[in-house]
């Protein structure tokens, strides 16, 4: 199937003029470029997204679930050919098999001194897709839209610095930060999000924090 659904259609519009927070708008200079991939295809659950478990060992951001995707190299044409040959990298994908729809806003994340541009894309032709890079990337999966958006799935968490944000319990990963305010935003723009309790805070998990200090 290669026509894009109308949800996705929506959801990538609305993506294109999200509103960047305050504490994720790049700076006048400075920053490294990079890209992440916002895969969305139609699994046998319905809509899913792709999301990869970064290896407890890696380099970059040790532990956490992410969107594939990592810096812009002077080769790559921008940051949708990066944020495709970071997927292949990482999850063993086809490129071919892949409808780019559009570009995010960039997003700053201070912790990596990254200004990241979300890449918004359509699996209309699904392929295998595994831990292909096993010292980057511990798992794959993909995730389904209607498990994200489950009330029973979301939670705040709340860091020790007093920051709280948005998070997701889901395929045994605790998706939060950078990843789960993409999320967050891009399913609430899109018209996907359900009511669910922001009233229910938890702390970080000490083991969580203790990897993301690594990274």
């Amino acid at each position: 199937m290669t026509d894009v659904p109308d949800w996705l259609t929506r959801l990538a519009a609305q993506a294109a003029l999200t509103r960047v927070p305050a504490m994720l708008r790049p700076p006048a200079r400075g920053g490294r470029a990079a890209a992440v991939l916002l895969l969305f295809g139609e699994g046998p659950l319905g809509p899913d997204v792709l999301l990869i478990q970064r290896s407890a060992h890696g380099r970059r951001h040790a532990g956490q679930p992410a969107f594939p995707g990592g810096g812009v190299d002077p080769e790559d044409d921008g940051p949708v050919a990066a944020a495709l040959r970071e997927a292949e990298e990482e999850t063993g994908l086809e490129p071919a098999g892949v409808r780019v729809l559009c570009t995010m806003p960039e997003l700053y994340v201070g912790h990596s001194d990254n200004r990241v541009t979300p890449v918004v894309g359509w699996w209309h032709t699904p392929s295998a897709v595994h831990a292909a890079s096993p010292t980057e990337v511990e798992s794959v999966e993909r995730v389904p839209v209607a498990e994200l958006v489950d009330r029973d799935n979301r939670i705040v968490l709340r860091h020790p610095s007093g920051f709280a944000g948005p998070a997701f319990r889901v395929r045994g990963m605790l998706v939060w930060g950078f990843t789960a305010m993409v999320l967050d935003a891009v399913l609430r723009e899109g018209g996907l999000e359900r009511p669910w309790d922001r009233d229910r805070v938890e702390e970080i998990p000490p083991d969580v924090l203790d990897l993301a200090a690594r990274g």
